[in-house]
């Protein structure tokens, strides 16, 4: 047995869903010409006659509101470039003509003679009828204004080609539940325990993808946040580095420069450190080549023979200009460093060994001496030698 709030809060949704269509019904005749109203009331005893002059009207009355509301909106979609709106204003067309002649259907229904309760289950049919319509055309329209959205990945970086799918089913979850709710609704049925039932199934479904469910959120926040995108070279906290080859809504794909593929949970690198050389004002990267020279060396020269290098050498910026600068004074050198900038980081070893092939060469050519760590023995004093017998 029900409770009584139970029983009165279905009865009160189904005379909600039909009384507004009887009070039209019933004052639907002192809206019509006093030449008419004489006609209309010998109908009174014809209902089927009656119920299909209602439906035509519907039907007329839908093509001429579908006509205007096309015929303006065209007009407006002419002022754009865009084809967004056509097709927009394309998929509106069916749904707004069967909305008012179901609407009108209704009307009708109520002039048959047959049972209240007959005539109330045909107006549940019809009002699912157009529930499920938009339902269905939603899904369309959903579609449509993402592909849009994906398209302008300036403004909306959040919605990108690999996430479509993500908000399009979310999208569809959320109008099959407004949908469902508004049916239920129309039936007279009590959504609240489907609702407790639904909520306690996905306490136990969360708990049970915990980890998928960290990852796919985790995937959403790295996509909307961008920070760093397919091709970037990344370094993880790890130690490893390479390119990121794809960012998925489970995990993050990078290739090191060893041709080995990583895979890391976006849970995980979500909440790491991620250091990324492709980003800031540009892609450019700058390296910083230690060298070393021993006490006594001509500084000057070290500084223009390290210029010299940086500016010649392939493969590296001339802007910014590659840079010489001395860092410190060391246990046994002086410590030096040659900044220079590159184009792409995926250029770092290669730069890396021609400018340290070519300090060598050079500073052999100029006598510059590179410290190294050795040992010198000295001994005070040679041990007494011990005769042989």
């Amino acid at each position: 047995m029900k409770p009584l709030f139970i029983q009165t809060a279905e009865k009160i949704t189904v005379e909600k869903s039909t009384e507004t269509v009887t009070n039209i019904i019933g004052n639907f005749s002192e809206y019509l010409p006093e030449f008419i109203q004489p006609y209309w009331h010998q109908l009174q005893s014809l209902p089927l006659l009656k119920f299909i002059i209602i439906a035509c009207i519907g039907y007329i009355v839908g093509k001429i509101i579908q006509f205007i509301i096309m015929r303006s909106a065209t007009q407006v979609t002419k002022r754009t470039r865009t084809l967004v709106d056509d097709k927009l204003i394309e998929l509106l067309r069916r749904p707004i003509f069967l909305t008012v002649f179901y609407l009108f259907l209704i009307l009708a229904t109520k002039t048959l003679n047959v049972s209240d309760d007959f005539k109330n289950s045909l107006v549940r049919i019809i009002l699912t009828l157009i529930v499920f319509m938009w339902m269905t055309r939603g899904f369309k329209i959903l579609h449509l204004l993402l592909q849009v959205l994906s398209d302008l990945r300036n403004k909306f970086k959040m919605i990108q080609r690999k996430t479509v799918p993500l908000f399009d089913l979310i999208g569809k979850i959320t109008l099959v539940a407004a949908g469902s709710y508004f049916i239920l609704l129309i039936w007279g049925i009590n959504p609240t325990a489907w609702l407790a039932s639904a909520g306690v199934i996905g306490i136990a479904v969360g708990f049970a993808a915990k980890d998928t469910l960290s990852n796919l959120f985790s995937g959403f926040f790295i996509i909307a946040d961008t920070p760093y995108k397919v091709g970037d070279f990344v370094v993880l906290d790890s130690g490893e580095r390479g390119m990121v080859t794809n960012v998925g809504i489970r995990s993050t794909r990078i290739l090191t420069r060893d041709d080995i593929e990583i895979t890391v949970p976006n849970a995980v690198i979500g909440n790491a450190k991620i250091k990324n050389q492709s980003g800031g004002r540009w892609e450019k990267f700058r390296l910083r080549i230690k060298v070393g020279v021993a006490y006594g060396t001509d500084l000057d020269l070290v500084v223009k023979v390290l210029q010299q290098i940086g500016d010649d050498a392939t493969n590296v910026c001339k802007n910014p200009n590659p840079r010489v600068r001395m860092r410190n004074f060391g246990a046994s050198s002086i410590d030096f460093e040659l900044l220079v900038w590159i184009d792409e980081p995926v250029l770092k070893g290669r730069v890396t060994h021609s400018l340290l092939m070519t300090v060598y060469k050079k500073f052999n050519e100029h006598n510059i001496e590179i410290p190294y760590s050795k040992q010198d023995v000295y001994i005070k004093e040679m041990p007494n030698q011990v005769k042989k017998s």
